[in-house]
């Protein structure tokens, strides 16, 4: 980054860019958990319904565990499968928060995240058993949340809502995505958006900050 971003507000996704995600251990997992002629079903649990729906807020988190629980035929009690589905969940570096510290200095900085109720506790359980904060709102100016919010992302509706909420245009705003769909998306409506491919981008897209 040669010279400092020309924008007002730095928006972030969740996923592998402030913490870091594992889907192939969430999957492992699973997978020891299940029969192994149930295998084939661990791949397409992303991608169900029910998933969809509990990411954009249209079931609740008991209805979400009863689908789990019925999709994979276990009799999982509740803690069992938030266990499971928070198996994904692995650690918030600390360098990534006070990275967000020193750009909140000069812009408005933010969060922006496909993600749902039981992630997102125990995200506030990571952040309060290793940082000390009780959740995101001491770190980012706007926390965007997809279960909150009744929208998902890449679809452009959800980037326009940010955008009404922040008071201004895609050209003001830069967002950081792992998905190359959600950056397309945001691009889509005009916001400056960057791929995050690994751990060092963000840190090398600021680094003369």
């Amino acid at each position: 980054m040669k010279n400092a971003p020309d924008a007002d507000f730095l928006i972030f996704d969740l996923g592998n860019v402030i913490i870091d995600i594992d889907y192939r251990r969430a999957i492992k997992r699973i997978c020891q958990e299940i029969p192994v002629d149930l295998h084939d079903k661990v791949d397409g649990f992303y991608l169900t319904d029910f998933h969809k729906d509990y990411e954009v807020g249209r079931i609740q988190s008991d209805r979400f565990r009863d689908e789990v629980r019925s999709y994979f035929q276990q009799d999982w009690n509740d803690s069992k499968v938030d266990e499971l589905w928070n198996d994904l969940l692995l650690k918030i570096p600390s360098e990534r928060l006070e990275l967000i510290s020193k750009l909140r200095e000069k812009f408005q900085v933010g969060v922006l995240s496909n993600t749902n109720s039981i992630h997102i506790n125990a995200v506030n359980r990571i952040l309060k058993e290793d940082h000390g904060l009780e959740n995101f709102d001491p770190i980012f100016d706007w926390v965007f949340l997809s279960h909150e919010m009744g929208l998902a992302k890449p679809f452009p509706e959800i980037y326009e809502k940010m955008l009404v909420d922040l008071g201004t245009s895609g050209d003001r705003v830069i967002f950081f995505d792992d998905l190359i769909a959600n950056v397309e998306g945001a691009k889509a409506v005009g916001i400056q958006a960057v791929h995050v491919t690994g751990p060092e981008v963000i840190f090398d897209y600021f680094k003369n900050v």
